[in-house]
């Protein structure tokens, strides 16, 4: 398996888009929330900036395409999957887990157990059952690309799969939406697949070097990213400006492509691989954990101390989750995943404490990225 050196950059905007989405939760969201009003409306001039920070999103998306393409090249798709369940499901366990803490205790959030144990799979969005957490959304987004990536794996990743994949994919999820097919459109998801197609093409050209075919991929996604970013402003998203979703859009392309071709290789910090660590985590405790706690601290503290108070111990908590939760759940899943790919590769089965520990795992999304 070809192994890639660690873009900390990466690590650095991945923190980013995930802050944006707790800012947009925790101080521009419109509707119910974790204050007893709109957190638009107990933060009305920062709420203004961070109703957008829903943005974040298309970031990790981006950032997926590249990432989950680079850590699957040469590898098998039982390896590729192995890989994602290893990096996605401990700290997802975690957080359905307490959103079934919080329900239980506090009575509040949906962690019901009815919608618990299918929310442990990760399958939820496919069975039509509410999402424990509502930002398990884009998870069940991911899963339709880890997917077609796992298709693409089994094919035989090269540079001409490649094309030929994000071809199909682009033109595919066009031909999806013209015809108004329910199927293909599950599929392909065309809303979202640009993201996902543009980071591919980045990625090669990271690799590779630049062509005008790949900028040519990257040109034709942004253009579909904008159409359906203006498509979000007027329907999920009702009251964001066409005008500043397009700089935002464009802004997140630029940055990526600065990646792409190297010019943020500056940035490789290597306390930046914190940040990208607590990335996933704080993703996904952020929401259950505001219920209580803001329940708890205000209106005692005002709402600026509040909001600290509720940043600081979402970040604490990703640190733990990730310290404690991630990193000996994902060498515990891996071993005994590894071991169970023995046979099919026609080999005696090997006990999974006899499999050899990982190395340190590439940078990989999730989500997020994820």
């Amino acid at each position: 398996m070809t192994r890639h050196p660690r873009l900390r950059e990466l690590d650095l905007l991945r923190f980013l888009a995930a802050t944006a989405v707790v800012l947009y939760h925790f101080t521009g969201f419109g509707g119910a929330g974790p204050w007893p009003e709109h957190a638009r409306e107990v933060f009305p001039a920062l709420g203004a900036v961070t109703r957008y920070g829903y943005l974040g999103v298309d970031l990790f998306f981006v950032i997926s395409g590249f990432v989950i393409l680079m850590s699957a090249w040469g590898r098998s798709p039982g390896e590729f999957g192995i890989s994602r369940l290893v990096r996605l499901m401990p700290a997802y366990w975690a957080s359905v887990l307490l959103g079934a803490v919080v329900y239980a205790v506090f009575r509040q959030g949906h962690g019901v157990p009815g919608l618990v144990v299918p929310n442990l799979t990760m399958l939820q969005g496919g069975l039509g059952v509410q999402n424990v957490d509502a930002v398990y959304w884009t998870l069940w987004v991911e899963m339709h690309f880890y997917v077609l990536a796992a298709v693409l794996a089994g094919i035989g990743i090269t540079y001409r799969s490649c094309l030929v994949f994000m071809a199909a994919w682009t033109f595919g999820g066009v031909f999806a939406d013209e015809a108004g097919s329910n199927l293909l459109q599950i599929m392909l998801v065309p809303t979202w697949s640009p993201y996902f197609v543009a980071g591919m093409a980045l990625f090669l050209i990271h690799r590779f070097g630049p062509t005008l075919l790949l900028w040519g991929f990257v040109a034709v996604s942004y253009l579909l990213a904008l159409h359906w970013g203006s498509w979000r402003a007027g329907t999920a998203f009702k009251g964001s400006d066409d005008r500043v979703v397009a700089v935002a859009v464009t802004a997140i392309f630029l940055v990526m492509i600065l990646v792409a071709t190297g010019r943020l290789a500056w940035a490789r910090w290597r306390g930046l691989t914190v940040f990208g660590a607590l990335t996933y985590p704080l993703y996904l405790v952020h929401s259950q954990l505001a219920l209580p706690l803001l329940d708890a601290v205000y209106p005692g503290l005002n709402r600026w101390a509040a909001l600290a108070v509720v940043v600081a111990a979402s970040l604490a908590l990703a640190y733990a989750v990730h310290r404690l939760v991630e990193r000996p759940g994902a060498a515990w899943l891996r071993a005994r995943l590894l071991a169970s790919l023995e046979p099919v590769r026609g080999r005696k089965p090997v006990p999974a404490d006899d499999v050899p520990a990982p190395r340190a795992p590439e940078p990989e999304p999730e989500l997020v990225s994820r």
